[in-house]
């Protein structure tokens, strides 16, 4: 199933929570309301007909400008041989979605790993918390905005610029 036809399938299930289809992206992907995202990913993992049983990539992107971050879901069914890529939009200053863990359980590491770096908060996640940052560390190091600390406990941070 391509798509057009995947979203024509969202949109019957789902009357809003479902946006626009880029069909055309070289990522096909479809646009999803923060709160319609954990029932959309389990229509689409449980109806015979998609069985989209693998969530290849979950990842994060700070649009600073629009003061919004995106979370992004690669979809790939092994039964069907399709894919799809949703992304969600949140606002930068509280952002927060629920939980696909449920769903994949491989999203448990992806969304640890964007709470680390971005500050998404995935509600009903089993264990949120960093990943890859140390526990103390302030701030999320993948914001546009982010400034890292000139020390971190006693230890210098500032290197010379591998780029000469």
């Amino acid at each position: 199933m391509d798509a057009t036809g995947i979203h024509e399938r969202l949109k019957a299930r789902f009357e809003v929570g479902v946006g626009e289809c880029n069909s055309t992206a070289k990522d096909p992907c479809i646009t999803i309301d923060p709160a319609a995202i954990a029932a959309v990913c389990r229509f689409l993992h449980d109806d015979p007909d998609l069985r989209f049983d693998c969530l290849s990539n979950q990842s994060g992107v700070d649009y600073k400008a629009k003061e919004q971050i995106q979370v992004v879901y690669h979809l790939y069914s092994y039964p069907h041989r399709h894919r799809i890529v949703l992304k969600v939009d949140v606002p930068r200053e509280t952002p927060a979605l629920p939980t696909v863990e449920g769903v994949w359980k491989a999203a448990n590491w992806m969304e640890r790993e964007i709470f680390d770096l971005l500050g998404v908060t995935f509600d009903g996640h089993s264990d949120l918390r960093r990943l890859l940052m140390p526990e103390d560390w302030i701030g999320h190091p993948l914001r546009k905005d982010f400034v890292e600390p000139e020390e971190y406990h006693g230890i210098n941070t500032s290197r010379e610029s591998l780029l000469r």
